[in-house]
């Protein structure tokens, strides 16, 4: 086995009874995960009801995302710090911030951290794909979702291996959330299937420090999270078709409330998430 297509696909779950494959991504899981009711407002719901608009913090990541896959398609003798300032310029966006000085303020921190992150954690990089959508399917799945990056570094023995990575712009992460990720192991198991190469070390890339954490998988912590995706899809499969067969929504797809509803962006359907947390400005989760 080359040690990708086929990890544990045929031995998840025996003794399954064959249904339909369900299409899954890292922003589905992770949306059901946190609440039931925002997944079915987001996804479930034809039309879908209206959202709030951008937050600021949500912008900043897609900027400096923009700008590093635009650092990374240049070649290598031009990826200096100034040039991967200058390409955060071009993407910038003032969308969810509190006013242009707010936004110019924070516009003058991302450039620091992609200038820095070009000379130091981000510098003499192999990337091999960025931003490239990958796939695995598995009996029950098609988990799906779009890689940041990945680098191709050699291995303990020599050998090439691919390596996922992922930028963070919010709070710093831990070894234990790059263990713990079900989106950057589905990544790791789709990148060498597609690319038939081994991949089993995956990390996060905090841009406002620089600082890397870093995982490495084996074969059952692979297989855990691949039998953890199918899981949380069947459920997801499971509410949207009694759903669609006449079932109470809002018992099939219960809220959540937690203090993140003050910033979930369709809280103005959710008299629970209303009631739990009063809402908070655009801006209000960026760092000070």
């Amino acid at each position: 086995m080359d040690g990708g297509t086929q990890l544990g696909l045929d031995a998840l779950d025996p003794g399954f009874t064959a249904r339909p494959l369900v299409r899954v991504t890292p922003a589905r899981l992770a949306t059901w995960e946190d609440c039931p009711r925002r997944y079915r407002l987001t996804y479930v719901e034809r039309p879908a009801p209206p959202r709030s608009g951008a937050r600021a913090a949500s912008t900043l990541g897609a900027v400096v995302h923009l700008a590093l896959r635009s650092f990374y398609d240049l070649p290598s003798a031009r990826r200096t710090p100034d040039a991967a300032a200058a390409l955060l310029d071009r993407h910038w966006t003032d969308e969810g911030f509190r006013d242009a000085a707010q936004a110019a303020g924070y516009r003058l921190r991302a450039r620091e951290w992609v200038a820095d992150y070009a000379a130091g954690a981000g510098a003499g990089a192999t990337p091999v794909a960025l931003e490239r959508w990958v796939s695995v399917s598995t009996p029950r799945v098609i988990a799906e979702g779009r890689v940041d990056r990945i680098d191709r570094r050699p291995g303990p023995d020599g050998a090439d291996e691919l390596v996922v990575v992922d930028y963070k712009t919010g709070r710093v992460p831990t070894a234990d959330d790059a263990r713990r990720s079900a989106a950057l192991a589905l990544y790791a198991v789709a990148a060498r299937s597609a690319l038939h190469t081994p991949c089993r070390r995956v990390e996060l890339h905090h841009l406002p420090t620089g600082e890397v954490a870093a995982a490495t998988h084996d074969e059952a912590s692979l297989h855990g999270h691949l039998a953890r995706i199918e899981d949380a899809a069947a459920d997801m499969a499971d509410a949207g078709a009694e759903a669609a067969a006449g079932g109470a929504p809002d018992v099939l797809f219960p809220a959540r409330p937690a203090p993140r509803c003050g910033s979930c962006d369709v809280r103005r359907h959710c008299p629970e998430g209303r009631a739990v947390a009063p809402e908070v400005a655009p801006w209000a989760s960026l760092a000070p």
